[in-house]
């Protein structure tokens, strides 16, 4: 049983708070029905192409070719698995190969200032930074960087909720990829794509959204089985709204990509209307891998 929706739904309709979709399985089972697990899989590769019909014979053979891309993808009865591989290996792929640090310089919209907690003066611009993860989710960070990089978010609208502060949507429509849902599940070593994890039945992610200061990528306006090309988010966890065990009731259902790192104490005083005045890499550009 996952979560229904939190009160998140009511304050923002970006794509967060919307119901989750059934987790998909991804082991394959023999003939006797026992679960046969990854490591058996290689081995069993030949012998169930000279069994399968052509259409699953295809299937097998695309999954071969598109093994350089890395990603693991619910496997599906049907000829939509097809689809799924061939989809990605058509797309051009943005990925980050490690860690990077984004700087965010925030400007207040109403002309006020930022409150200083260390007892310095008051500013018009506060600095954020946040460390994105490449290791644990390649191609949302990858996406993020390189939009980043472009300066797509120069100059965009925060919208501020009790729980999250939102990137404004209103940015072009040509900015960003559509990449899949990206978690990669603890004790894991490759992200699953466009599947939620069930926190209930144990399932728990690398990068936890219930975490303050934690950095999504909102839903996909069309498909919660993908993330916004570029709206994000900043999540402003509070234990006191948390579910069992302390964690958030969307934990396992966004693509985490990163952690604020400094600016913590900036990010209850951002309003809706502030201002990214800039937002630069400036660690981790060469971890960039770009498309030829």
């Amino acid at each position: 049983m996952r979560h229904t929706a939190t009160p998140m739904t009511k304050d923002l309709d970006y794509g967060i708070g919307k119901g989750s979709k059934q987790k998909h399985q991804i082991v394959d089972a023999d003939e006797d029905g026992d679960n046969v697990h990854s490591a058996d899989r290689q081995h069993m590769s030949g012998e169930r192409l000279r069994k399968s019909s052509p259409t699953e014979a295809n299937i097998e053979a695309l999954t071969e070719q598109t093994h350089d891309l890395h990603l693991k993808v619910p496997e599906f009865d049907d000829c939509f698995r097809l689809v799924v591989y061939a989809t990605y290996a058509l797309l051009p792929i943005i990925k980050l190969t490690g860690r990077g640090t984004v700087e965010f310089t925030i400007e207040k919209g109403d002309g006020s200032n930022f409150s200083s907690t260390a007892g310095g003066e008051p500013k018009s611009l506060e600095t954020i930074q946040v460390v994105i993860d490449g290791y644990s989710a390649p191609l949302t960070a990858g996406n993020f960087a390189k939009l980043v990089v472009d300066g797509a978010y120069n100059g965009v609208k925060l919208n501020f909720s009790n729980q999250a502060i939102l990137s404004d949507n209103g940015m072009q429509k040509n900015s960003g990829f559509t990449v899949p849902l990206e978690l990669m599940p603890s004790g894991q070593f490759e992200p699953l794509y466009r599947t939620t994890l069930s926190v209930q039945d144990g399932e728990l992610p690398v990068l936890p959204l219930s975490v303050y200061g934690a950095v999504a990528m909102a839903h996909n306006e069309g498909s919660e089985d993908f993330s916004s090309p570029s709206q994000f988010f900043f999540y402003l966890y509070d234990k006191r709204n948390a579910g069992l065990g302390g964690l958030s009731f969307e934990e396992g259902q966004f693509s985490v990509f990163g952690y604020t790192t400094v600016g913590r104490d900036v990010l209850p005083q951002i309003k809706t209307g502030d201002v990214i005045r800039s937002a630069k890499l400036v660690e981790g550009q060469d971890r960039l891998i770009l498309p030829d």
